[in-house]
């Protein structure tokens, strides 16, 4: 359950981890074929560890029921939600600041 933890938060870092600013919305979820292949591997592997029985005695794993598989199913979404939470954050405060500066300037001199 744990394993399945770090991989499923992993996910939702990788997409988080695209962009410092831009929101994901922007540059679109499945612009990044690389990305999408490479988390396919990895969600194919950790089945292949948690499911297969060769894996499971080599690497001292267990089948997972399906309420402990949607317990993880957010922590993706969790950990991406707050990142673009984060970028928000940042644009709003680069915006203001911005606003800020050119208050008081006269039209045209920006």
């Amino acid at each position: 359950m744990t394993f399945l933890g770090l991989v499923a938060g992993q996910t939702g870092t990788a997409f988080a981890a695209r962009t410092e600013h831009a929101s994901l919305r922007s540059i679109g979820a499945l612009s990044n074929p690389l990305l999408l292949w490479g988390i396919a591997f990895e969600l194919t592997l950790t089945v292949a560890i948690i499911y297969l029985p060769p894996l499971q005695e080599l690497l001292g794993t267990a089948a997972l029921t399906p309420d402990m598989l949607a317990f993880v199913l957010p922590y993706p979404v969790i950990i991406w939600g707050a990142d673009e939470l984060r970028r928000w954050l940042l644009r709003r405060r680069k915006h203001r600041s911005t606003a800020d500066a050119n208050r008081g300037r006269p039209v045209g001199c920006q």
